[in-house]
């Protein structure tokens, strides 16, 4: 009995062990934007372990890179079913319900706000310091009408909230919810606080660019994103993020192009999907007159995402 249980153990490491090897290598894919390699993986992983919580739950963020929502909302519910207890999955969820209420009719749009809301604050409740968490709940709730659960107080509660775990993000809540009264002065106070309290991060500077340019201050705007991309860099997506308000407000499209090669410089991350990096620097090229680069672009974003029907259309459009 022994030997037979010795094996046994084994057999159940091993298999402990090609699990999470598997799961490692579907996120590294998902990280360097692998989608299709990710979603093949995937699909093979939970068809031969069919409670593989964790492979579920990177199949639903594969496919919300897509924008398949429906298969995100699947493959979301089916981690949740296998882990219910992982605020993480619950959040992934709650994003995917965000984007089908913005795409849906009034009727629709209600009910799956109605879950967006529920979900954000069942991962704030199994996960009471995930700030990034409180951020979306505190999002939901300024933006969202009272029918559905929105309401500032309930914004300003969260905020002070966050505040305890990351102050410089306190001030975002804040500055959000300033922006919703139409109180343009304090909303840039408290934006230029948050650059104060976080010393400088890039992401601070973002959020200053991105009110400049809702309020049609595109020079002020331009120079908050220079200053976002000479800032320290925490998360690699702000990169993308600078880039890609410089390209749709037809400004500074060097430095956008600058900042998309620093950011494949520093590694993709999964929240800035390489496919779309080199779409982005393919239309950016484009815009130059550089159609033989644009096509070089398309060419790397469809052999990570074959189906990226942007990439596709963008190909036939520069002739290769």
């Amino acid at each position: 009995m022994r030997r037979i249980f010795t094996f046994t153990a084994v057999f159940a490491l091993l298999l402990l062990t090609a699990t999470a090897s598997l799961a490692d290598s579907a996120r590294e894919m998902l990280e360097s934007g692998r989608v299709d390699d990710a979603i093949s993986t995937l699909n093979g992983r939970l068809s031969s372990a069919p409670s593989d919580a964790e492979s579920a739950n990177l199949l639903c963020r594969a496919y919300f890179t897509l924008e398949e929502w429906d298969r995100a909302e699947t493959a979301c519910k089916r981690a949740i079913a296998l882990a219910p207890g992982d605020g993480a999955y619950h959040r992934w969820l709650a994003h995917v319900y965000g984007e089908k209420a913005d795409r849906a009719s009034f009727l629709t749009a209600v009910g799956l706000a109605r879950k967006t809301r529920e979900e954000f604050e069942r991962a704030v409740q199994l996960n009471p310091n995930d700030t990034d968490a409180r951020v979306d709940l505190a999002e939901f709730y300024i933006e969202a009408p009272g029918i559905v659960g929105g309401g500032l107080d309930k914004a300003r509660a969260q905020a002070r909230e966050i505040g305890l775990r990351d102050p410089a993000r306190e001030h975002w809540v804040y500055a959000r919810i300033a922006e919703k009264n139409h109180d343009l002065a304090t909303a840039e106070k408290e934006y230029h606080r948050m650059i104060e309290v976080s010393k400088g991060d890039s992401e601070a500077w973002l959020n200053l660019a991105l009110f400049f340019r809702h309020n049609k201050r595109y020079d002020d705007m331009e120079r908050a994103l220079v200053a976002t991309s000479q800032a320290p860099i925490s998360k690699p997506d702000v990169l993308m993020d600078v880039a890609q308000n410089l390209y749709r407000t037809g400004r500074n499209f060097t430095l956008a192009i600058k900042v998309i090669k620093r950011y494949f410089a520093l590694g993709p991350v999964e929240e800035a999907p390489a496919f779309k990096a080199h779409y982005l620097l393919g239309m950016l090229l484009e815009k130059q007159g550089d159609k033989a680069g644009a096509a070089r672009e398309y060419q790397a974003s469809l052999a990570l995402t074959r189906q990226f029907e942007l990439a596709q259309q963008a190909l036939l459009r520069v002739g290769e």
